[in-house]
């Protein structure tokens, strides 16, 4: 299984890499932008991160061919600084994030993500840890927490009655239990399955994923530097909201300058090449 790189051409030539540059991809997944990387930098270094050991095995498999120019390291956003500084290369000349969820975690029914199978109700981005599954979110929260979880984290507005139904059908143990619960309450009105945006929520709660992302970009100043930049791909408005943000904050302190004055999205021949990449919105800061 391949990763196709979202806005392949926009990342290279924002991050402006030179030959012998040190890059980290910080989300390697299946290793889409650390081949690309990797074919660009004949001369310097990828360093292929991610959270999930499934993901970055498969990471190394499908960048065997430029595997002398890349350095695997399994880690969490919180955790990069610590690990490239072990490794002694930070800071490093440029950082891209893509914040997409892999193919092979969306597709495969045994890692508890999909509504298109029947599994495990997990959703951990790091099978090997021994955190909260998704099952153990809805079966043990009150019903109002479950609900406020669902608003604030998939933006659904009728978080309240699929609460309910939820925690009058515990236990919940598969995926396509919970998809058929949240369907009884909330029919089908369009191209989007009902459960959608709860399977989201509860997938960002499981991994953590608004507090890593936040760990991130507090980071940028330490794990990048002065000259060097960071490119980050987001899918969805709230995580767009927040790399925004973080990076006009970072400008208004005179630690960076705001690459992309506007939001940079694919072009129509990357979106019908590339369906998945519709939603993908690229913006780039360089650290002073």
């Amino acid at each position: 299984m391949w990763h196709i790189p979202v806005l392949p051409r926009e990342t290279l030539e924002g991050l402006a890499l030179q030959p012998g540059a040190t890059v980290v991809d910080a989300t390697a997944g299946l290793g889409g932008h650390t081949g690309l990387l990797a074919q660009q930098l004949r001369a310097g270094t990828v360093i292929a991160c991610d959270r999930d050991p499934e993901s970055l095995e498969m990471c190394r498999q499908n960048t065997a061919e430029w595997a002398e120019r890349i350095r695997y390291v399994h880690a969490r956003f919180s955790e990069l600084a610590e690990k490239l500084g072990a490794m002694g290369v930070l800071p490093v000349d440029g950082l891209v994030a893509d914040l997409g969820v892999s193919r092979f975690q969306l597709t495969e029914p045994v890692r508890g993500f999909t509504l298109m199978g029947d599994g495990p109700l997990d959703m951990r981005m790091d099978r090997s840890s021994s955190g909260e599954t998704a099952a153990d979110i809805v079966n043990y929260s009150s019903e109002k927490d479950l609900a406020d979880l669902i608003f604030k984290l998939g933006d659904e507005r009728r978080s309240r009655r699929i609460a309910r139904a939820l925690v009058r059908a515990r236990p919940i143990r598969s995926t396509r239990q919970l998809a058929e619960v949240i369907e009884s309450v909330v029919p089908r009105t369009g191209k989007l399955a009902p459960g959608t945006q709860t399977f989201m929520a509860l997938r960002r709660a499981v991994n953590e994923e608004a507090e890593e992302l936040g760990a991130l970009l507090e980071a940028l100043p330490v794990l990048v530097r002065p000259g060097g930049r960071a490119a980050v791909i987001s899918f969805m408005s709230i995580e767009d909201r927040m790399v925004k943000q973080a990076f006009q904050s970072l400008g208004r302190e005179g630690r960076a300058v705001v690459v992309t004055r506007h939001v940079v999205a694919p072009a129509e021949e990357e979106v019908r090449s590339n369906p998945a990449s519709r939603s993908a919105k690229l913006r780039i800061l360089e650290l002073l």
